[in-house]
């Protein structure tokens, strides 16, 4: 990419998109060409088709998405489909039309099978039954997959699709009900602190083995990849290591300073067991995460603090 390249950052509000637009801003480019969900329904295909034709950028990264935990995955399972399915088919679409020189298209661990092998490797996709309480969203981010590839072999387009394990950081999401395990439980255990609750309840055994990586990390894997990589199918970004949720919640409550006990109710779903990432083909790429778990918290709860205010109105 040319410094003075337009690049189109779908999603550049979000935690993602954001830390995407910072580090490309780090390496010299100022051509951003963005539009809010209010200036922008991506779901609205004539909209987006009037936007590229206007627009015309050279380059896309699509981090827009419906996204959020275990418990809005599984209530607005309707709306995870078809938010996201309009949302990558139009802007794919758009890209080809108006002859994007390159794309990624960004999914989420989730698209692996529910029991596949650990950790998982690219290979392993559709090769059985996707995790109940997140299958729309999945399907959804499979189609995006596919339909890169599609467009790759029919068309020739330069459409890359990379799959990152969870993330956190800057700007995340803080919703109590919709938000990811990570940034609910500094929520929860800030919010615990500051009421003196003598204790903090996490959902499920605390059994379960998550993968965490800092926002800021994956967005210099986006932009290497996006510089550097230029083939089919998918790649994993993450860090190729995993902690159990109650191990997490530990290392949180250490981090806020909150002094109460942890409770589990097992009566909850813990959701998939394990969901390490397999992270060779990056490796082989040449990449690397450099941002260890309790620094990214520490940041990601100075972040959470400063914008606490915003945070109580929702």
């Amino acid at each position: 990419m040319d410094k003075s390249s337009k690049i189109y950052i779908a999603g550049h509000r979000g935690m993602v998109g954001s830390a995407i637009q910072r580090k490309l801003e780090k390496e010299g480019f100022t051509n951003f060409v963005t539009r809010s969900s209010s200036a922008l329904d991506l779901r609205d295909q004539k909209a987006v088709a009037d936007f590229f034709e206007q627009e015309k950028p050279d380059y896309v990264f699509l981090a827009a998405a419906k996204v959020g935990g275990i418990v809005a995955n599984n209530v607005y399972r309707a709306e995870f489909l078809y938010d996201n399915l309009q949302i990558q088919n139009n802007i794919i679409h758009q890209s080809y039309l108006n002859d994007v020189k390159k794309l990624m298209f960004l999914g989420s661990s989730c698209i692996y099978p529910k029991l596949a092998p650990q950790p998982l490797k690219e290979d392993y996709l559709l090769t059985g039954l996707l995790e109940e309480t997140n299958e729309p969203y999945a399907v959804a981010k499979i189609a995006g997959i596919k339909m890169c590839d599609a467009y790759r072999a029919q068309y020739g387009c330069n459409y890359i699709s990379v799959m990152p394990t969870n993330l956190y950081g800057f700007n995340d999401n803080y919703h109590p009900q919709n938000s990811h395990v990570l940034p609910a439980l500094i929520r929860r255990f800030h919010e615990a602190k500051e009421q003196e609750a003598p204790s903090v309840t996490i959902w499920g055994t605390g059994s379960p083995k998550r993968e965490f990586l800092f926002a800021d990390d994956l967005a210099e894997a986006c932009y290497y990849l996006m510089e550097n990589y230029n083939e089919p199918g998918l790649v994993n970004i993450g860090t190729g290591e995993d902690i159990s949720i109650k191990d997490l919640a530990l290392l949180v409550k250490k981090i806020i300073g909150y002094e109460g006990e942890i409770t589990f109710d097992v009566s909850k779903p813990d959701g998939t067991p394990r969901k390490l990432m397999d992270v060779t083909k990056l490796s082989e790429a040449g990449w690397k995460y450099h941002t260890g778990l309790e620094d990214g918290i520490k940041f990601a709860y100075q972040d959470f603090l400063s914008k606490e205010g915003e945070f109580a109105q929702r």
